[in-house]
């Protein structure tokens, strides 16, 4: 049994979204990271790295969002969540780790200054600068990237959950989101998918 380890509200929400559309058995395990549960010994010896997702299958532990996307395309083909030839999914890794090593990271200076300062000083301003990255790194999606209706072109993809994701962030860090109408469009699109109202609705209860 596939077995995912989540909190509400971060991203493991696009890994958790990719099970669901791919169709898969699995059970998703509720980290508390406010609560410290990642730190606990029990979760460190499934990942040390004390973060979530975490996903176990019977081949081992994943971590890191991108791999965990790519592992859920190719252990269920039949759904089709990632091209199939290298180039198409070259793209589509190019997508996902932009996402995982900037605009993540653009997001994590809100709360989690901590990680590049020790002065409080500092940290405030990595919260400024926060609404400021963001925006810049949705401008390149919204410009660039952003395909159409979905990320890749016509066929939703693992892409598509993990910007829906992200763009969900938006609001929480003071960015109006409908500056970015293609990303705006998509996010909304995203949210109506049965697949994706599962996930939500498990995670709220």
């Amino acid at each position: 049994m596939i077995k995912l380890f989540y909190h509400p509200g971060s991203c493991s929400l696009a890994t958790h979204i990719a099970l669901e559309e791919a169709g898969a058995e699995y059970e998703a395990v509720r980290t508390n990271l406010r609560a410290g549960e990642q730190l606990k010994p029990e979760y460190l010896a499934i990942n040390p790295k004390g973060r979530v997702p975490a996903l176990v299958t019977d081949q081992g532990v994943l971590t890191e969002t991108v791999a965990l996307l790519a592992w859920v395309a190719q252990a269920f083909p039949e759904a089709k969540l990632a091209p199939a030839d290298p180039w198409g999914f070259a793209q589509a890794q190019a997508f996902n780790a932009y996402l995982a090593s900037t605009v993540h990271v653009a997001y994590a200076h809100k709360m989690r200054g901590y990680r590049w300062a020790d002065e409080e000083s500092s940290f405030e301003d990595m919260r400024r600068k926060v609404p400021e990255t963001m925006s810049a790194c949705f401008q390149v999606i919204e410009d660039e990237l952003l395909k159409g209706p979905f990320v890749l072109g016509e066929a939703f993809s693992i892409c598509d959950g993990y910007l829906f994701t992200l763009a969900d962030w938006l609001d929480g860090v003071g960015v109006d989101a409908r500056l970015f109408p293609k990303v705006y469009a998509h996010r909304e699109r995203i949210r109506a998918r049965p697949a994706v109202g599962k996930v939500l609705a498990a995670m709220a209860a």
